[in-house]
């Protein structure tokens, strides 16, 4: 059997659960957050979800899905919010497709902490591009993962090409 170890993902999740305040949501704060803030990782706003990029990402362009409405659970979605997922989605391959050119990707959500949600009380669906050998020997060797462009920079890459697809 293979395995894929994201050693560097503990870093999110530990730090997560240290500052996390039962008040407070990361994704709802999110949802407020103005595309052209330079400290926000959101790159598209839908009317019900919006995508954001993924602090800790397994590769580069790592965007997740997210529901403005606060549901911890798949079945709290109403059918208007689903249907908005999918088609965002299909939105959000056509721009990864249009600035990073992945040669696949990996599309899902982790449905509890048992199954792997690092933020488990707010259901979000990633979207993880994919390269033939992107897993090297940094990260079969090292347990280093090498993300190799700026967040920032694929956020204003992502943030323009929405825009001109949906155009």
């Amino acid at each position: 059997m293979d395995k894929l170890w994201s050693p560097w993902r503990s870093n999110y999740i530990e730090s997560f659960k240290n500052e996390k305040d039962s008040s407070k949501c990361i994704f709802c704060d999110s949802a407020n957050e103005n595309l052209s803030d330079e400290n926000s990782l959101k790159v598209f706003e839908g009317k019900l979800c919006f995508v954001m990029m993924n602090l800790y990402p397994y590769n580069s362009g790592h965007i997740m899905i997210i529901p403005k409405k606060h549901a911890s659970n798949l079945n709290l979605l109403g059918n208007d919010e689903l249907h908005e997922i999918m088609e965002i989605t299909q939105l959000s391959i056509k721009v990864l497709d249009s600035t990073i050119k992945p040669h696949g990707y990996n599309f899902g959500a982790n449905l509890g902490k048992a199954a792997g949600a690092g933020i488990d009380d707010h259901i979000h669906f990633h979207i993880v591009p994919r390269w033939n050998g992107d897993t090297n020997f940094m990260t079969s060797l090292g347990d280093v993962k090498v993300i190799s462009q700026d967040l920032l920079q694929t956020k204003k890459q992502l943030v323009e090409a929405y825009k001109q697809i949906i155009r």
